[in-house]
């Protein structure tokens, strides 16, 4: 084939500059990818290097325009002009600067959008020295919120055949889109078959954030009523992927009832009569069912309960037996029953032979018994005036004496059970002749003689005895008290000592005679002079005095007398006679005489009588 001589010049010169660049060339090196958060600054870095040193080369930055295979020119630079293309999405925000030492540039991207994760494409050419091109994928990251759980409020049965809806979870506002995991009790759910199903809803906002929404459908059994159910997000971030877990949230689980219990709530340990006993009834479905309560042997009655609680009200002996609570599934209309045995105690009053009272004779011997039927083992204690006596059943008396004679009480109790307690009791009368204290020999005693001595006597005996006194040696006693107990009389007597006396306290019944005697002494009373005391002394010569003073008075009164009717005429000494001119007459004479116990006065009178005047004193 003949080609024109113009093509073959062409064709020639093409292939000629063809075989000439082949031995140019630039080696281009950029990253696959850029991640950088939503809002920071990202850096593509565009490295090259020439085989031959170019003599003049031009730069072009390209980007991928979204959802097509366009490109647009955002920057172009040569050794003359650095040119950032108007009215891109990056005008304004874009700057290219030198690597460093390196042949290369850095385009560096402010404030990064979501809508700048694009391919980028850095275009060199250095003409003949040859032209490389090379791209990297700008990815950018933005974190979500925490994801929100919600579970349903309603219970879910485990007898519906299909997986129900039992959560649901919601991560928003994340880019690229982030993924949800579903747990239970900390391990992963995975999609199985007419069990787990997982329905995710992806929405991209307007703001292109993503909003991912998942719902569980779960079919759940009976073992889910204690599990945790939680979500997880997981998400990208720059050359990492973390995540984030919602809290736990517990479902309601509903299923039939398989077993039923039924226990005493109280009182607490064994049941005595007269309690009041509560009994308890649980099944392990959920919704409880309904409870009735019955006894076994009697099933067609039902008793009247408050929901899960049957209360019996003092019980007797009679309300031991089995009760039963019944329970009807509303869902599987099957009935389930639980059992309990209840155990009444008791403990009847205290039988004890011999009965009320009963009489012995001195040195007889008696066994009293004391039995009280009881549910459980029991314990007999013996009493007498509030001190133990004896243990057991059986209480033996030997060889009666009167101290024998009183009240015996036995004391059953349970001691596996304190609240059952029971008692009764027995009188022993011990019959016999009179017997005293010390009888057999005689009390003696002295006294002094004039005073007066008790005695006392007291005779135990059934019947009472009646106690008499024989005194001798003196005509003076008396008895000053009689009293008697329920076993013994008391007699006392005042006697009088005025010589040696002999008495004797004589106790008789129908059994006998006792008798005692009281031997006593008179001791002579001896009459001794006191001496002399200075103030007995002092007492009589103030009794003295007080003495002469009143007769001094009394003498005073007597001469004053004499001297207003004129027969004594004054004197100035204690001792004085008074006479007239005439000697020969007689005359008064007054003289005053004392001693340590009188006073006298003696008014001696003439014989002829004469009265003086007043002239003649």
């Amino acid at each position: 084939m003949a080609f024109p001589k113009n093509s073959l010049i062409l064709v020639f010169v093409l292939i000629y500059s063809l075989s000439w660049n082949a031995w140019a060339k630039v080696d281009m090196t950029m990253e696959e990818s850029v991640e950088v958060y939503l809002g920071d600054s990202a850096g593509i870095p565009c490295q090259y290097v020439f085989s031959e040193q170019p003599r003049a080369f031009m730069i072009q930055w390209f980007v991928r325009n979204p959802g097509s295979s366009s490109r647009e020119r955002i920057y172009y630079g040569d050794n003359a002009q650095q040119i950032v293309d108007d009215g891109t999405d990056f005008t304004g925000r874009i700057t290219v600067s030198d690597v460093g030492d390196k042949e290369g540039v850095l385009l560096t991207i402010q404030d990064v959008q979501l809508a700048d994760e694009r391919e980028f494409f850095c275009q060199v050419n250095g003409m003949a020295a040859g032209n490389g091109e090379g791209k990297t994928h700008l990815r950018v990251f933005d974190p979500p919120e925490a994801p929100v759980i919600e579970g349903v409020h309603a219970g879910i049965s485990v007898t519906n055949e299909l997986p129900s809806r039992i959560a649901s979870c919601e991560a928003k506002n994340g880019f690229p889109r982030p993924n949800i995991t579903w747990y239970r009790d900390s391990s992963p759910l995975t999609l199985t078959h007419g069990q787990i199903n997982v329905v995710i809803l992806v929405t991209r906002e307007s703001s292109g954030f993503y909003t991912v929404q998942s719902e569980l459908q779960y079919k759940v059994a009976k073992e889910d009523k204690d599990a945790l159910f939680s979500c997880e997000v997981s998400y990208y971030v720059p050359g990492a992927v973390r995540t984030a877990e919602s809290k736990g949230i517990n479902i309601t689980v509903h299923y039939p009832t398989t077993i039923v219990n039924l226990w005493k709530e109280s009182p607490q340990g064994l049941v005595k009569e007269g309690d009041t006993v509560e009994i308890r009834c649980q099944g392990d479905g959920n919704p409880p069912p309904p409870f009735t309560f019955n006894r076994e042997q009697e099933q067609e009655t039902v008793l009247e309960a408050s929901d899960d609680t049957l209360v019996l009200r003092e019980v007797t002996r009679g309300d031991s037996g089995v009760y039963q609570c019944r329970s009807l599934d509303l869902d599987t209309y099957e009935e389930v029953m639980g059992d309990m045995q209840l155990i009444v105690h008791y403990l009847d009053p205290a039988l004890v032979v011999p009965k009320d009272s009963e009489i012995m004779f001195k040195g007889e011997s008696l066994t009293a018994t004391c039995n009280a039927l009881s549910s459980l083992e029991t314990v007999t204690v013996w009493f007498k005036n509030g001190q133990q006596v004896g243990t057991g059943h059986m209480l033996f008396l030997q060889d009666a004496t009167y101290d024998t004679a009183g009240e015996y009480v036995c004391e059953v109790t349970v001691p596996s059970l304190p609240g059952l307690h029971t008692s009764g009791s027995v009188h022993i009368i011990v019959q016999g002749a009179p017997q005293m204290k010390d009888a057999d020999r005689e009390v003696e005693m002295e006294e002094g003689a004039g005073k007066w001595v008790n005695l006392s006597c007291e005779a135990h005996a059934h019947p009472l005895p009646t106690i008499s006194w024989t005194v001798t040696g003196s005509q003076s006693w008396r008895e000053v008290l009689t009293s008697a107990t329920e076993h013994s009389t008391i007699s006392l007597v005042s006697v009088k000592v005025t010589s040696d006396i002999t008495a004797f306290c004589n106790a008789t019944n129908e059994m006998g005679t006792e008798a005692k005697s009281f031997s006593i002494s008179a001791i002579p009373m001896v009459t001794s002079t006191a001496p002399y005391s200075p103030a007995e002394g002092n007492g009589v010569i103030i009794v003295v005095i007080i003495i002469c003073i009143l007769l001094l008075a009394i003498l005073g009164s007597v001469l004053y007398f004499l001297h207003k009717k004129g027969k004594i005429p004054c004197g100035r000494s204690g001792k004085q006679e008074i006479t007239k001119e005439n000697p020969n007459k007689d005359g008064i004479v007054v003289e005053m005489k004392t001693d340590t116990k009188t006073e006298e006065a003696v008014l001696l009178k003439g014989v002829n009588g004469d009265k003086n005047g007043p002239s003649g004193q």
